[in-house]
């Protein structure tokens, strides 16, 4: 079903059937429609675009603010310091001399976990210190990569397993921010791409919001798979972080919806806006890849979504989760009329095996609600 909301094509040409007649500057300055977009995304920039996106390119270990009532907050920022000194030790040459220890010289790849895994719930600011291990370590940009385990895998999609193993055998460091397995599939692909990483001498991180051995769990017959997930834990060594979201810490409670006028005004007024129907949207993003999520909010500078209901089912609520990551990672504000998005997943699936997902979608799509705050004040 074709977005029905006035639009400005992807492409600066203005659909003049969607467009009010008559003069004055809403005609003028027609939004931006994602429904209207469909980006392709070619396999080189995958790889270039494997570095801490925007919101997290200039953090780093003394950005980070520890809870003082939550000491593993400072030692994993300890701990991360060691092992970015540590991989600056390495051997020029990389394979399997590279180092994977915590600041101690070794001549061959140890037999123990050869990277750290930063475990802990939403906005503990594991993503914040995952960047900032990229930024510490002492490789060139072409030699480290950042990216969520979805990228991960889409990349493999893209270039094929044996080209993504040559692709990043050469890297000093791969982080992989969001690690999740959600099918079988995935499991037995990235534990055997990992294992190969490993083999060629790539230091691993990564975050998530389940322990290395419990992943999979509530998702699939994880038991049917113990072996890939075992081998899987065995290259991190796992780091707890305790705490509470930062995102809400001391802040307000997340504001009330817009109504559609006032959304669609401010989608209007402001440069750079998209203005979509909620449920079109949706339907949508089930016809564009995951992998081109971030493509699909290229120059998009506010988001602007009407009539926000309840996702239908786990499929569309997962994809939703991705857009909300993309969306956050480029900080890009929200405004939306309808329901507010603490009511965005039924009780059923804030139960489920994907619970985290969920919270952490609803976390992050409230902080960016929060920042669009700022427009609807400004008009």
């Amino acid at each position: 079903m074709p977005c029905s909301v006035p639009r400005r094509l992807a492409w600066g040409t203005v659909s003049s059937s969607s467009v009010p007649s008559g003069p004055g500057p809403l005609a003028d300055a027609a939004p931006l429609s994602l429904c209207a977009r469909e980006p392709q995304v070619p396999a080189d920039r995958l790889v270039a675009e494997m570095v801490p996106p925007p919101r997290f390119d200039s953090v780093r270990f003394g950005t980070y603010i520890p809870d003082p009532n939550q000491p593993s907050q400072t030692e994993a920022v300890r701990v991360l310091e060691g092992f970015a000194a540590g991989l600056g030790e390495a051997p020029a040459g990389g394979g399997k001399r590279r180092l994977f220890g915590f600041g101690k010289a070794a001549k061959k790849a140890p037999a123990g976990p050869r990277g750290v895994y930063l475990d802990g719930g939403y906005g503990v600011g594991k993503t914040h210190l995952l960047a900032s291990l990229w930024h510490a370590t002492p490789a060139e940009k072409s030699r480290k990569a950042f990216g969520t385990f979805v990228e991960l895998t889409n990349l493999v999609g893209a270039l094929g397993f044996q080209q993504t193993v040559q692709t990043l055998s050469g890297h000093r460091l791969l982080c992989i921010d969001e690690f999740e397995l959600d099918d079988p599939g995935d499991t037995v692909l990235v534990s055997t791409l990992l294992g190969r990483l490993v083999e060629a001498g790539v230091a691993l991180a990564a975050t998530s919001n389940t322990l290395p051995g419990k992943l999979g769990e509530g998702r699939f017959a994880a038991a049917d798979f113990l072996r890939e997930i075992q081998g899987l834990s065995a290259h991190f060594r796992a780091l707890r972080i305790d705490g509470e979201d930062y995102r809400h810490r001391g802040l307000p409670e997340a504001p009330p919806p817009h109504t559609d006028a006032q959304v669609t005004k401010t989608a209007y007024a402001t440069e750079g806006a998209s203005l979509d129907d909620f449920g079109q949207l949706l339907a949508h993003l089930a016809r564009v890849h995951p992998s081109r999520y971030g493509a699909l909010t290229d120059g998009i500078r506010a988001v602007c979504l009407t009539d926000v209901r309840p996702v239908p089912d786990q499929s569309t609520a997962l994809r939703l989760v991705v857009l909300a990551d993309r969306l956050y990672d480029r900080e890009v504000p929200v405004l939306a009329s309808g329901l507010p998005f603490d009511q965005l997943f039924s009780e059923e699936m804030l139960k489920g095996g994907y619970r985290k997902k969920y919270f952490r979608a609803i976390s992050r799509l409230t902080a960016l609600a929060r920042d669009a705050g700022r427009l609807v004040a400004g008009h």
